[in-house]
């Protein structure tokens, strides 16, 4: 019975590092500045080398060699909550009762993007390589604070690159475009590990057992393509897909009991440690650790109008495909002593969802271009497996920005708000102790700047 409620403590601990191989349900799709500024509204319009991302069926219609060197800062969601989780109250017993308020900590995540298209003269075949990170989290939360035990400090590292090829059909007016993404990312976790009992039963409480470190790697291999029709002067049609990768993440767990309950799961017998010395004792546990994590499919539908010759609207539909993230399953050395804790799967339950977005961009001059949009992003986590590594929620992105460009050389930068609808959670679990009961409200400001030079 201790064992099963050990596991269940190291498993509810160890879950969050699937947000986190995931980065996150929070994919980045702000990966180039001129379509960031139109709320990434970009897919049919995808005329600047970022069109790798957006829609790389766009560089069949770029001329000549261009390369666009950007960056994305982002303030990391200052993620607020209120209410009662496992770890507040008057611990070891009688958790889960006072209401707390939680802050995460501030810090800022930096991605940067270099793309490069290269375009035939003699016949319309383009090659492009686009380096960008798609899915990346951090998140932190105070190492002393009631989500101690779910999340401490988390953090997603990975890096995609992208070669691609098109071919435009000059009588249709048409261009398709096919590529590779060979993504690498490096995970980082820390955490303390509780448990609901020492005794194998009563009294239920939280009682410490140690601190928990899991890193890891992972280089795997998908695919997109794109679509791009210009049937008018004033009007065109994008496709985009991009296929699922599937992470085959390794790496090492690392665990430090820091209590007399953290030695006994462990199969130490503290009663044989003097007690002068027993509560300064700490014991090293190490493992290797693995999980297969498969990150989403997207699909977007995007069409441009340009009303009049200075103006141009566009309207995107974006599908990701979260249901591939249904459960989380680690498996530890078997010959390891957290080897008990293997063939346990974590379920999730994420679906797919969809984002609408609405852009436009006004040419002011020859040289200068305003740009403004909106969209809206719905959330995929189930009331049921939110948690403080990733309480998210359903979106509002505002969004604006500019452009100043001449044939050899263009700026666009932009600035975004991410407002998080307020996420109420009652799926708190004082036995596994996991979840939490109470609110989160979160912001973010993204800032985004690209350099593109035409050659």
């Amino acid at each position: 019975m201790k064992n099963k409620l050990v596991f269940a403590c190291i498993m509810g601990t160890l879950a969050g590092t699937a947000s986190l191989s995931v980065a996150a349900g929070f994919k980045i799709n702000e990966q180039g500045a001129k379509g960031m500024g139109m709320a990434n509204a970009f897919a049919a319009q995808a005329d600047d080398p970022t069109a790798l991302f957006y829609n790389p069926a766009g560089i069949a219609f770029l001329k000549g060699t261009q390369v666009s060197l950007g960056s994305l800062v982002i303030a990391v969601p200052q993620t607020e909550f209120s209410g009662t989780t496992p770890l507040t109250g008057n611990l070891p017993l009688g958790n889960g009762t006072s209401p707390v308020y939680e802050m995460a900590k501030r810090d800022l995540f930096i991605a940067p993007t270099l793309y490069a298209t290269y375009s035939l003269e003699t016949i319309p075949l383009s090659f492009g390589l686009g380096v960008n990170s798609i899915y990346p989290l951090a998140k932190s939360w105070d190492n002393s604070g009631s989500f101690r035990n779910q999340i401490e400090n988390l953090a997603i590292k990975p890096i995609n690159f992208q070669p691609t090829v098109a071919y435009r059909f000059d009588d249709l007016k048409l261009a398709i475009a096919a590529g590779l993404d060979v993504t690498h990312a490096i995970v980082t976790l820390q955490k303390s590990a509780y448990t609901s009992t020492i005794t194998g039963g009563a009294p239920y409480g939280a009682f410490e057992l140690g601190e928990l470190g899991v890193d890891g790697t992972a280089t795997d291999v998908g695919w997109n393509a794109g679509l791009l029709w210009k049937p008018r002067n004033d009007l065109s049609f994008g496709v985009a897909y991009r296929s699922e990768i599937t992470l085959h993440i390794t790496g090492d767990a690392n665990f430090l009991a820091t209590s007399p309950a953290g030695l006994g799961v462990m199969g130490i017998d503290y009663t044989t440690i003097p007690n002068s010395a027993l509560p300064f004792t700490r014991t090293r546990f190490t493992s290797t650790a693995s999980t297969t994590i498969t990150l989403p499919d997207s699909l977007t539908l995007a069409v441009a109008w340009k009303p009049v010759e200075k103006l141009t609207l566009e309207f995107d539909a974006e599908r990701t495909g979260w249901s591939s993230y249904d459960k989380l399953e680690i498996a530890f050395d078997s010959s390891s002593k957290l080897n008990v804790f293997n063939n346990n799967p974590s379920p999730k339950h994420w679906k797919d969802v969809w984002a609408y977005k609405v852009g436009g961009q006004y040419a002011y001059n020859k040289n200068l271009d305003l740009r403004a949009g909106y969209a809206y992003d719905t959330n995929p986590i189930p009331d049921s497996t939110l948690g403080p590594e990733l309480p998210d929620s359903d979106r509002h992105n505002l969004s604006m920005g500019l452009g100043v460009h001449n044939e050899y050389a263009a700026l666009d930068c932009a600035y975004m708000w991410v407002h998080w609808v307020d996420r109420t959670s009652n799926n708190q679990d004082n036995m596994t102790l996991t979840g939490q009961n109470g609110t989160f409200k979160s912001d973010a400001h993204l800032f985004g700047a690209n350099i593109t030079v035409k050659f």
